[in-house]
């Protein structure tokens, strides 16, 4: 899986930019809003969201990580895929969509097109809760220890614990804390669970 690609911007359409990295092109599928926030021409990076199918090996590419999450919730809905996830990507901001879907906004996420009442309701419910707000979300990317919460919310995640609540523990324990170890921090966090 990759993470991220940086590299020059060779061509870029509405719907997907060619990078250029270490003498490879790769085709990138976006969304119009990383489209609005990628350069012509010169140095990009986009975070990456990759698919491969029986019939294809697809990227998705993101202008920063808190777009990628929504777009990795939005694909985790039943009968949401890749394509109706960066429509949604494209018709609203991250940030509409998150607070359409925590505010429970049918309305909202049925005028997307392709978007119908229950789908919308499934979006919700599926996902209400589940999407932090950026501020958060910038606060766990940002950290110094983020290699730290990243192992310990996979080991945590892994051992059967829902992701949001394992992710909302380890928020409080790090505010109050931020000097523990990986062992120290999944030791204090099951405590709490």
């Amino acid at each position: 899986m990759y993470d991220f690609i940086q590299g020059t911007v060779i061509e870029k359409t509405p719907v997907c930019v060619t990078l250029e990295a270490g003498g490879v092109g790769y085709y990138i599928h976006i969304s119009l809003n990383t489209y609005s926030r990628v350069p012509d021409q010169g140095p990009c990076l986009l975070f990456t969201h990759q698919i491969v199918r029986e019939d294809a090996h697809l990227l998705y590419g993101f202008i920063d990580k808190s777009e990628r999450e929504i777009f990795r919730q939005l694909i985790s809905v039943s009968g949401i895929g890749a394509n109706t996830a960066r429509l949604i990507l494209s018709s609203l901001s991250p940030a509409d969509i998150r607070q359409a879907i925590n505010e429970g906004d049918v309305f909202l996420l049925k005028s997307i097109k392709g978007i119908g009442a229950k789908s919308a309701q499934r979006i919700i419910v599926d996902l209400k809760g589940k999407l932090l707000k950026e501020e958060d979300l910038q606060e766990i990317f940002d950290s110094e220890s983020n290699t730290i919460q990243e192992e310990s919310l996979s080991a945590l995640v892994n051992l059967g614990f829902s992701k949001p609540t394992v992710e909302k523990v380890i928020r409080q324990i790090l505010k109050e804390q931020n000097d523990l170890t990986v062992e120290g921090l999944i030791k204090e966090a099951l405590k709490r669970l």
